[in-house]
């Protein structure tokens, strides 16, 4: 069964509403996505489990990146809610996505928020990153990455930020020119970054 579903900002914990605080600060974390992303971190810290729950929601992020049926599905007003959590049931099932991760899916999906899933998954890894002391760098490549490119990525951009652990959220669009786009908190990639940004971009080329 879905989880009770819980208001924009409030999720009820054992039959109580329990409000949410949202880091002004951070633009990544305000709004409806950051309310429900902080919700989910908080739940998730409480229970101990923020690294399963950002596994499971990186994977379905990438299966949404990939699946241009999915994509269809998350994004198009047409479906109506159980078309949409019937559907959701199965991924979720066929990628085992189980517990916290799968009933916040589920519970977006019921409260006809699942459109904006993208947003609250990119606002829980800024949470996580914030928690643990890393950087977030919102990466956009022209394609997949391999895990040798997203290390050396990683490594370039530890030149920018001190030496703090890299979190990367990346996302694929085709239409790119460059095929690499990186953003550092409110910035672009300064020159600093440019020749090993471009050793990169070719090594993408070359593992085609």
């Amino acid at each position: 069964m879905v989880a009770p579903p819980f208001r924009d900002g409030v999720w009820p914990v054992n039959n109580v509403a329990t409000s949410v605080t949202v880091a002004g600060e951070d633009p990544i974390i305000s709004g409806m996505a950051g309310r429900y992303a902080t919700a989910l971190f908080e739940l998730a810290l409480d229970n101990k489990a923020v690294d399963s729950v950002k596994k499971d929601l990186d994977q379905f992020d990438a299966l949404v990146s990939e699946s241009a049926d999915l994509n269809r599905l998350v994004r198009s007003p047409a479906f109506d809610a159980d078309e949409q959590l019937n559907a959701l049931s199965a991924v979720l099932a066929k990628a085992d996505i189980k517990g916290l991760a799968a009933n916040f899916l589920k519970v977006i999906t019921a409260n006809r928020r699942l459109f904006a899933v993208r947003d609250m998954i990119r606002a829980f890894r800024a949470l996580v990153a914030q928690h643990k002391g890393e950087v977030t760098a919102q990466v956009t490549v022209a394609e997949k990455l391999n895990d040798n490119n997203l290390e050396a990525l990683k490594s370039a951009l530890k030149s920018v930020t001190g030496g703090k652990d890299i979190d990367l959220d990346v996302k694929i669009d085709p239409t790119i020119i460059g095929g690499l786009i990186v953003k550092v908190g409110s910035r672009m990639v300064d020159s600093s970054l440019r020749t090993k940004l471009n050793s990169i971009k070719i090594a993408m080329k070359e593992a085609r």
